[in-house]
C-alpha cells in the first residue's frame, strides 16, 4: 500500500481489525468496494445539543474542502467528476472513486450525526480537526494543493472503540436478532477427532451467502495441492493487469509483473481479504479442485456450482445489472458454467461501477452453513498438523479480525469473514491456554438494505462472549 495508508494502519490497527483506502477502518471482509449503504448520513450537525453555535469553519481554501466533505454522506455514492473536483490529480489516481467512496461509506455509517468538535494547526492549505460521527470520535488531517484540491486526507481514531462483549446466550440470540432480519450462528468445541460438538446454534445448518469466507475453500484446496506435491508454497506467481480485481486488498494496486509466492499469495487473501489474490490462487488450483474442496466440507456444495470467482461475480452484480445475472440464474449448471467461459470471463469488472444495497446475495454469491465452515475450520486444523502445511496456521492467524481477546488465555485465533451490500460473516476458531479448539461461526444477510457497522461491532462482541462462554462449558 501507499505510505499514508500503512501510516494510518499503524494508528488503527490495535483498535480495528485493518483498514481501507486512506481514510477508512473496516473489518478485512469487504468482498464489493462500498461496505455500506449509500447516503447514510445526512448533512453535518453545525450546531450544540443545546443550540449553542458549534465550531466555525474559516474562510480559507482547506477549510472549504473541510465544509464540503463534512456533508459528504448525503452526496454518495460520489462519481468519477465529482471526485476530480475535489481531490488532486495523484490522489484520484491513488484513491480510484469506487475505494474513495468505500472508505467515506465506513466512516458515515457509523451514526446519523457528523460534528465538527474543534479545528487545530490552521493554515489556508492545511488544517487538523476533531470531528464526531455517531459516537465515533476521529482526528482528520487535511490539506490543498495550490488550487485548492484535496491532496491528502487522514483519519485515525481518537479514542478507542468500546465493544460490549455478551454474557449469555441469552444475549447472544438477541443481538443477532438485532443486526439482521435473518441470522445463522454455531458456537461448538472442536474435537480432537475433528468433528464439531455443538453448543449453542441458531439455525446452524441453513445455508447463507458467504462474502469472503469463501475464501476458507480456496485454501483448503490450495493446502491439498501442497500435501501432494503438485505446487510448493514457495512457488512463484506473477501479476498481470488481467488478473486484478477490485474490492477488497492491495494487490490490485501493485505494478503488472509484481512476483510473490504462493504463501505470500494466501497470506493476503486471508489477513487483509485480498480478492486479487483468491482468484489468482483459483485459477492455480483450478476450479473443480475448489469445488471437491467444498464437497468434502459442506452438506450445501451444489449451491457453489460452478464455483464463482470474484471477478465472474462482480460482472455479474455489475455490468448491465441486472440482464447478465437474470440470464445466469436461468441456466443450469452446466449451461452456467459454459456462459461464465463464453460471456463473463471476457468482460473486465475495471471499468464498471460499484453497488451499495444487495444485489441478489441469496442466489449469486457462495454458500454454505454455520456447520459447514466449522467443518472447514476442522479441516485445515488437521492440514496445518501435517508434515509441510504449517504456514496454513500462520496464514489464518495473521489477522485476529478485531476480536477481544486475552493472548495468555487464547494463544491461537484463526479468522475469516466476509461482507458486501447485506451479507455479514464472521468465523474463529480459538484454542485456549489448556489446549481445548472452540469455533464460533456468524452468518447475516438483509436482502433490502446492506448491514450497518454497528452490527460488525456488535458480531465482535457476540464472538467474544460465546468463545469465553464455550471456555467456561456454560450451556
Amino acid at each position: 500500500m501507499k505510505d499514508q495508508t500503512s501510516r494510518i494502519a499503524r494508528t488503527l490497527r490495535r483498535y480495528w481489525p485493518t483498514f481501507s483506502g486512506v481514510i477508512a477502518i473496516v473489518l478485512v471482509t469487504s468482498l464489493s468496494s462500498v461496505p455500506a449503504s449509500a447516503g447514510s448520513a445526512p448533512a453535518p450537525v453545525l450546531t450544540w445539543a443545546d443550540g449553542t453555535p458549534a465550531v466555525a469553519i474559516p474562510n480559507s481554501p482547506v477549510a472549504k474542502q473541510l465544509s464540503w466533505m463534512l456533508g459528504v454522506g448525503s452526496l454518495l455514492p460520489l462519481s468519477a467528476k465529482e471526485e476530480s473536483a475535489h481531490f488532486d490529480a495523484k490522489f484520484v489516481s491513488d484513491e480510484p472513486v469506487a475505494q474513495l467512496n468505500g472508505a467515506f461509506e465506513s466512516l458515515a455509517s457509523t451514526g446519523s450525526e457528523v460534528t465538527l468538535l474543534s479545528l487545530s494547526d490552521e493554515t489556508p492549505t492545511t488544517l487538523k480537526a476533531l470531528i464526531k460521527i455517531g459516537s465515533i470520535t476521529y482526528n482528520a488531517q487535511l490539506a490543498v494543493d495550490a488550487k485548492g484540491l484535496i491532496s491528502s486526507l487522514y483519519f485515525t481514531l481518537a479514542a478507542p472503540i468500546s465493544i460490549p462483549t455478551v454474557t449469555s446466550w441469552t444475549e447472544v440470540d438477541k443481538d443477532l436478532a438485532k443486526m439482521a432480519p435473518r441470522s445463522s450462528f454455531l458456537a461448538a468445541q472442536l474435537n480432537t477427532n475433528g468433528t464439531c460438538s455443538q453448543v449453542h446454534a441458531v439455525d446452524a445448518g441453513t445455508p447463507r451467502p458467504l462474502g469472503s469466507m469463501f475464501k476458507l475453500f480456496i485454501l483448503g484446496a490450495l493446502a491439498n495441492e501442497v500435501k501432494s506435491h503438485a505446487i510448493t508454497w514457495s512457488q512463484k506467481l506473477t501479476l498481470t493487469a488481467s488478473m486484478k480485481v477490485g474490492g477488497s486488498g492491495v494487490l490490485q494496486f501493485d505494478a503488472d509483473g509484481t512476483t510473490l509466492s504462493v504463501e505470500q499469495a494466501a497470506v493476503k487473501m486471508i489477513s487483509v481479504s485480498d480478492n486479487t489474490a483468491a482468484d489468482m490462487l483459483l485459477s492455480l488450483v483450478g476450479r473443480s479442485a475448489v469445488e471437491a474442496q467444498v464437497r468434502q466440507w459442506s452438506s450445501h456444495a451444489a449451491l457453489n456450482q460452478p464455483f464463482l470467482s470474484v471477478a465472474e461475480l462482480f460482472v455479474l452484480k455489475e455490468h448491465d445489472y441486472p440482464v447478465l445475472a437474470n440470464h445466469y440464474l436461468s441456466l443450469s449448471s452446466a449451461q452456467r458454467l459454459a456462459y461464465l467461459s463464453s460471456t463473463v470471463d471476457k468482460l473486465s469488472d475495471r471499468s464498471i461501477t460499484s453497488y451499495a444495497s444487495p444485489r441478489d446475495i441469496n442466489s449469486i454469491e457462495w454458500f454454505a452453513a454455520p456447520e459447514d465452515i466449522c467443518h472447514a475450520f476442522a479441516g485445515l486444523t488437521t492440514l496445518a498438523s501435517e508434515p509441510g502445511l504449517s504456514p496454513i496456521s500462520t496464514i489464518l492467524s495473521t489477522n485476529n479480525g478485531g476480536i477481544k481477546l486475552k493472548p495468555s488465555t487464547w494463544p491461537r485465533i484463526w479468522f475469516k469473514g466476509g461482507s458486501e451490500p447485506g451479507v455479514l460473516t464472521l468465523g474463529y476458531l480459538a484454542r485456549d491456554n489448556s489446549g481445548k479448539t472452540y469455533v464460533v461461526i456468524m452468518m447475516l444477510d438483509n436482502k433490502k438494505k446492506a448491514i450497518a457497522s454497528s452490527s460488525t461491532l456488535l458480531g465482535l462482541g457476540v464472538a467474544a462472549g460465546a468463545l469465553n462462554l464455550l471456555r467456561a462449558g456454560t450451556r
